[in-house]
């Protein structure tokens, strides 16, 4: 091939050429251009040197010398006309006259082939980013049309190559830092997250926490189970605003701070103000929402207090919706708010919600319109809360690359019948004060269990434990007073309420002392006991017998 001919139609060529004919044969440019300075030392025997025209320069010598990859090819073939010897350098010598497909294997490996085919019909560039070729490195191509024929289908490519090794292995590092940021996000993330959710006797409970699909997105959703004794379970999620580790660790923070609350059985919207007083201190610049709800199944209700969160949604056994969305405070860390308490029916049969904004909020929808389809899709979701779990999921279109974390909590209070309504029983005694009433509560609680057929010793151990609480609550307390006894498939639950909200608590008692023991021996009988204030004004002192295998 005639590399001469070629050169002389590679763009700009023939422009400049015509350019060039009507200009001055001279190469020296004007006087006028010359500095004064320079100027003033040029004499009459000295002549300024001649600058050659860039017109002027050999094209394959321009080629030959710079360091990118040069390769020109010609024909619907694509046959090698040439390269410089940057190219050879980097992948030998190549065969020129014979078709880019067997010259030129390393471009048929990075799939550059087909590019040369869409240039050559097209007649525009083509550039493709960052290939790895053989060898190791990695290379921009850009691909240019050349007319170097009369007739188009002889027409060339000429294919640039410039080395970016360096930027795609720097973008290379920068990627795995950021997956490495994600895997300590998502890692962190999981662990602070409960491995087990505890199950408590009267709810059914599944959750799913699906971490953000984009690079180190990973937020601070989280959420938990917490069995409080007496029969009663909170239950909590939040999301805390913002990504990555400093998201994570924040929420794992404000759900040990929940743990430790509940603990104290408090109300739940003195829950909340104790959260919000702690996300202050934690950050002060960091938000939270969150939920915090109380199931007690003697009252067949949510108790619950919302920190700026979505709404909670319960569907009752008829397949009605209901929307839990008052009172609703602001997110914690705000300071400055009293949050208060509501209520929503839980009763047998019905199926609650709580869940993050991943699940409902779209960019190119409003939230309200997100919670209405969550709520059509539990309207028809049934079966185990882990299917329901997993259909409002995909009902709200949730996928592996989701740009936001998503966490969901449903929890069915089961309509129990048939013999399994057996194992879950109550009973209940109004007490009046006076002397007859201890001997009226230790009467009424042998009979309860003995129709509940319990055996012998724990017979004596629940009459005893009524007997005891009874009297300390005639003693210390104040009417309106009842004894409560339930069972679970799990335990026998005894508890007293009165009109004094001051909670008992055990304490060592002296030979001489008259009072002080009841609590004690309670406490030293019972698997577990606990007291609360009740919402009324007053609390509630309980124990719990936990039921050996094969009582029924």
């Amino acid at each position: 091939m005639n590399f001469t001919r070629w050169s002389a139609r590679l763009p700009g060529t023939q422009r400049r050429a015509a350019a060039r004919t009507g200009s001055s044969s001279n190469a020296l440019p004007p006087e006028s251009s010359v500095p004064a300075a320079r100027a003033e030392r040029l004499t009459d025997d000295e002549a300024a040197p001649p600058v050659p025209a860039v017109d002027d320069l050999p094209v394959r010598e321009v080629l030959d010398r710079i360091p990118a990859l040069v390769a020109l090819v010609h024909g619907p073939e694509h046959r090698l006309a040439y390269v410089n010897d940057a190219y050879v350098a980097a992948f030998g010598v190549r065969p020129v006259g014979e078709p880019a497909r067997e010259a030129l294997p390393e471009l048929d490996e990075v799939g550059l082939l087909p590019l040369l085919d869409q240039v050559l019909r097209s007649s525009k560039p083509r550039t493709v980013k960052s290939r790895k070729a053989p060898g190791g490195r990695s290379y921009t191509f850009t691909c240019t049309p050349v007319d170097v024929s009369a007739t188009p289908e002889e027409g060339g490519v000429l294919i640039f190559a410039a080395d970016v090794t360096d930027h795609a292995e720097a973008a290379d590092r920068l990627r795995a830092s950021e997956r490495r940021q994600r895997e300590t996000a998502v890692t962190l993330q999981r662990s602070l997250l409960p491995q087990e959710l505890e199950e408590p006797d009267d709810l059914r409970i599944a959750a799913v926490y699906h971490p953000g699909g984009t690079e180190a997105a990973v937020g601070g959703d989280w959420y938990d189970v917490i069995t409080l004794g007496g029969g009663r379970t909170a239950l909590v999620i939040g999301d805390v605003m913002g990504r990555g580790v400093r998201a994570a660790a924040v929420m794992g923070q404000l759900r040990t701070a929940v743990r430790a609350y509940a603990r104290l059985d408090l109300p739940p919207h003195e829950v909340l103000q104790l959260l919000d007083g702690l996300a202050t201190e934690i950050d002060a610049n960091q938000i939270a929402t969150c939920v915090y709800a109380v199931h007690d199944p003697n009252e067949g209700r949510l108790v619950y207090a919302s920190a700026g969160h979505l709404p909670i949604l319960v569907r009752d056994e008829n397949g009605t919706v209901l929307r839990a969305d008052e009172p609703t405070g602001p997110p914690l860390g705000t300071g400055g708010w009293m949050h208060a308490s509501g209520t929503v029916p839980l009763g047998p049969g019905s199926t609650a919600v709580l869940y993050t904004d991943g699940l409902v909020e779209r960019r190119d929808e409003d939230l309200d319109e997100g919670i209405t389809a969550l709520e059509h899709a539990l309207a028809g979701a049934r079966g185990t809360p882990q299917v329901v779990c997993d259909r409002l999921v995909r009902s709200a279109g949730v996928a592996a690359d989701h740009d936001d974390d998503v966490a969901v909590l449903v929890l069915q209070h089961p309509a129990r019948t048939g013999p399994d309504s057996e194992l879950f029983r109550n009973a209940a005694l109004e007490l009046l004060g006076g002397v007859e009433a201890a001997p009226r509560a230790r009467a009424f609680a042998s009979g309860v269990l003995t129709s509940w057929r319990f055996p012998t010793d724990l017979h004596d151990l629940g009459v005893l434990a009524a007997s005891e609480l009874v009297a300390n609550s005639l003693q210390h307390g104040t009417p309106p007073m009842r004894l409560r006894l339930r069972r679970t498939d799990r335990r026998l639950i005894v508890e007293v309420t009165d009109g004094d909200d001051h909670l008992p608590r055990r304490r060592r008692a002296e030979p001489a002392d008259e009072a002080g023991r009841g609590i004690a021996i309670v406490a030293t009988i019972a698997s577990n006991w606990g007291s609360r204030r009740t919402p009324g004004g007053g609390k509630a002192v309980w124990c719990e017998f936990a039921l050996r295998g094969g009582v029924t």
